[in-house]
């Protein structure tokens, strides 16, 4: 592909968390490309009414190296993991988790959310940071507007703003609204590959159209990505970035680790409930089990050869 292309990727529906388990849309992983940078893993969900569906209840759960991204445009999520943090994920406030080694957390969203509608990522963790000690942050943004365009920047720098957020390779994340009609010109880092995913509204990314649930790939190279609004309504999108992340992974259930032997000794650590993840303290159920391997070697995943 050129680097004037655009590829566009197409979600899929995937149950998430279990027996009450919420659907999600999934746009990484999958065939057509492993990683953006080092993003690894999109879930786009809602707007659920929470009475309908359920909401989310995800029960204790395990990670190993990586970092998972949670970011809300509406509804609110309670976070409690190992490391003994009591968060609540809100619209527009980036909770940062690093599993590093190992952790275990729990996501539930709240009484009192009627809509649930937001973004969870994950984010590969390089070779040299794979066991790096759990950690957690928050950030709540401040927005800014440029040209027809509202920004909220939670990792990495666009548009002059950076975030303090501390991550293990090079990252761009930020929300960018659009108002009815509107295009913008924004300056990127031409070592970035970009993705952008389109939650709501008639969004061209230089002149591409990408639907909601879509999400537009673009290759390293280029200085400046134009966003276009052609509805008479609001656009959402959030746009990802980040050099190529060469390191193959592999990646199965909650684990990324760098060879099946990884993911068999994590799996079976979380089932024999080893220290290794520690416990989540007041969740009012019994935590997931982890499911059967494959009948084969879990293969590493990298992304297509540039031209």
């Amino acid at each position: 592909m050129g680097d004037t292309e655009i590829e566009i990727l197409t979600a899929r529906d995937v149950p998430l968390g279990g027996p009450r388990a919420m659907t999600v849309r999934r746009t990484l992983p999958q065939r057509a490309r492993t990683l953006i940078g080092a993003w690894c893993f999109a879930d786009h969900y809602g707007p659920d009414r929470v009475a309908d569906s359920g909401g989310m209840d995800v029960a204790p759960h395990p990670h190993t190296g990586l970092q998972t991204v949670s970011w809300l445009f509406s509804g609110e999520i309670e976070h409690r993991d190992s490391l003994g943090t009591h968060a609540f994920v809100r619209p527009g406030e980036i909770n940062l988790m690093t599993g590093g080694h190992g952790i275990s957390h729990t996501e539930v969203s709240t009484p009192g959310t009627t809509v649930l509608h937001g973004v969870q990522l994950w984010v590969a963790l390089p070779g040299e940071h794979r066991h790096a000690p759990r950690d957690f942050q928050h950030h709540a943004p401040t927005a800014l507007r440029v040209d027809g365009a509202e920004i909220r920047v939670f990792l990495g720098t666009l548009a002059g703003r950076t975030s303090p957020v501390r991550t293990f390779t090079p990252l761009l994340g930020a929300e960018i609204l659009l108002d009815a009609g509107a295009a913008v010109t924004l300056d990127v880092d031409p070592e970035f590959e970009h993705g952008l995913l389109v939650d709501e509204g008639d969004v061209r990314i230089e002149d591409v159209p990408v639907l909601p649930a879509q999400l537009g790939y673009t290759a390293p190279g280029r200085t400046t990505l134009t966003l276009a609004n052609t509805s008479d309504r609001p656009a959402r999108t959030v746009l990802l970035g980040g050099p190529p992340f060469e390191e193959e992974i592999v990646m199965w259930w909650n684990f990324i680790g760098r060879s099946h032997q990884d993911v068999v000794e994590a799996r079976e650590e979380w089932e024999r409930s080893s220290d290794r993840f520690g416990a989540v303290e007041g969740y009012p159920g019994d935590r997931l089990p982890a499911p059967a391997l494959p009948n084969a070697v879990i293969t590493p995943r990298r992304n297509p050869a540039r031209p």
